[in-house]
């Protein structure tokens, strides 16, 4: 089977990486690489280098690192883990390499991907997924994983997933925590509810979580914002578990104290941020399904003016 991974960030490393670790050089899998400038230059050269918490460090090497899909032929099962503001420039390069029979995997932040990616790569089947890793590039060729569960949950939205079995086979031979789901949809909406909000509050606030948790006001305005999130996710058809707001803010309490969302890290950096996938997307939700969004409303208009 050829295997693409889109995007060796902090996601498509951890996990591309494991994957070519298995795979790369065995004959069993082909293992793609899509990645670029002076990253690519350092996997071309030495592998990649992944250093994790829990597993050790190790160096992957991949059947083939590319900038240009071009070189990969047709593929049978990809994996995009580029940012949610470059897909449709990714999805557009893969066009040829698609065939009737391939699976792709979206494992982006945001909840919409899905449908983006159909409407470019028509030939393929899309699943949804999400990953709870903090993983990020350390050095070019390096990725460093500073925590998280490291696991990546995946299946189709409407119905039996059952005929993936063998997609989680193989990212379980690579040692990859992975589930394949019956209601993909809840978890990306279960992860998007509560990273959402935070990225919208600490880039807001310019405040590591564990300031935004221990004043009240600051954590009853997180609890707003999520609040607005459950909103559209109910008029979009999704019904999350009752609890899932105090949930989601005690997972938040279990962060260390000087933790900030990557979009806060951009923000502060800047860079290219996801506040369309974040705060956007609900403003924008809410306009078309008629829910009041003002938090969201309020925290994009400050961050646009903020940083233009």
């Amino acid at each position: 089977m050829k295997i693409a991974i889109i995007g060796i960030g902090g996601v498509g490393g951890y996990y591309g990486g494991k994957l070519a670790q298995k795979y790369g050089t065995t004959g069993e899998h082909d293992i793609f690489f899509v990645a670029r400038g002076e990253h690519l230059a350092e996997i071309k050269k030495n592998g990649l280098k992944v250093i994790t918490q829990e597993e050790g460090e190790f160096t992957a090497i991949p059947t083939t690192a590319t900038d240009d899909p071009k070189d990969l032929g047709l593929v049978d099962l990809v994996f995009f883990c580029v940012k949610t503001y470059d897909l449709e420039t990714a999805a557009q390069q893969l066009i040829d390499n698609i065939h009737e029979k391939t699976v792709v995997i979206t494992v982006l932040n945001g909840v919409d991907n899905t449908d983006r990616l159909r409407n470019i790569l028509t030939r393929s089947t899309v699943l949804n997924g999400c990953v709870y890793i903090s993983s990020a590039i350390q050095t070019p060729g390096v990725i460093r994983q500073v925590g998280g569960p490291r696991k990546l949950i995946f299946g189709p939205e409407n119905y039996d997933p059952e005929k993936y079995r063998y997609i989680e086979d193989i990212l379980r031979n690579a040692d990859i925590r992975a589930e394949l789901t019956t209601d993909i949809s809840v978890q990306v909406w279960t992860k998007y509810i509560f990273i959402g909000p935070l990225a919208t509050i600490d880039s807001l606030l310019r405040k590591p979580l564990g300031a935004i948790i221990e004043d009240e006001k600051n954590k009853q305005m997180l609890k707003r914002l999520m609040e607005e999130v459950n909103l559209i996710a109910k008029k979009r058809g999704i019904i999350l578990p009752e609890d899932i707001i105090p949930l989601s803010l005690e997972k938040v309490s279990g962060f260390p104290y000087e933790t900030k969302t990557s979009m806060q890290r951009d923000f502060e950096s800047g860079r290219k941020t996801e506040i369309e996938t974040f705060t956007g997307y609900i403003i924008k939700s809410g306009k078309e399904l008629g829910v009041a969004t003002p938090l969201h409303q309020e925290a994009y208009i400050e961050l646009l003016k903020r940083f233009p």
